[in-house]
């Protein structure tokens, strides 16, 4: 059996979770989430828990077990505290800034670069460095945050770029420092 998959998941007092007709909704302090689920997946809501069964133990029911099971909890998670991802940016001149919800970048590029975040995301400058990418679903904050650091990844040679706080690049060295032997 799925070790994840058959972990419950705790429901806060604040938080309110329906399932039928194969979608789950889930509503608490910070907004409402709504997402289709695998019509085999067997979910039971209790009063302070939700659990997820698989019907048999087929390789794709197996797949199908823990994925379920860390959608719901993404979701109840979501909805009471919220995610977010923070990135870096590392360059001379780099630096971005908002222009009403847009994220406009200087990257090195002949031009700015915008970026409009998608419904449900929301997009904080702290200082030209810095943003912040955050909101209730967790799969709209990770997708926004890798097309952000898509428009200019670190490279390995100085660093430069945007990355994910925390990030570790692997640094080479340069063609001078080969040549010499080091």
């Amino acid at each position: 059996m799925s070790r994840v998959g058959r972990n419950p998941i705790p429901i806060p007092p604040d938080i309110q979770v329906r399932f039928g007709s194969g979608a789950i909704k889930v509503k608490g302090p910070k907004g409402e989430l709504e997402r289709m689920l695998h019509p085999d997946m067997i979910i039971e809501v209790a009063d302070d828990q939700v659990s997820v069964r698989r019907p048999t133990e087929s390789k794709m029911h197996k797949s199908l077990h823990g994925l379920t099971r860390t959608l719901i909890a993404n979701m109840v998670e979501g909805v009471s505290r919220g995610f977010s991802k923070e990135l870096e940016i590392e360059g001379v001149e780099y630096r971005a800034e908002l222009k009403g919800k847009a994220l406009v970048m200087a990257l090195g590029y002949s031009h700015p670069v915008r970026y409009e975040p998608a419904e449900g995301v929301i997009i904080e400058v702290t200082n030209p460095k810095k943003i912040t990418v955050s909101g209730i679903d967790k799969q709209k904050i990770s997708q926004a945050a890798a097309e952000i650091r898509a428009f200019r990844p670190p490279e390995p040679y100085k660093g430069k770029g945007i990355r994910y706080a925390g990030e570790q690049i692997r640094r080479k060295a340069g063609k001078a420092a080969v040549g010499t032997g080091f």
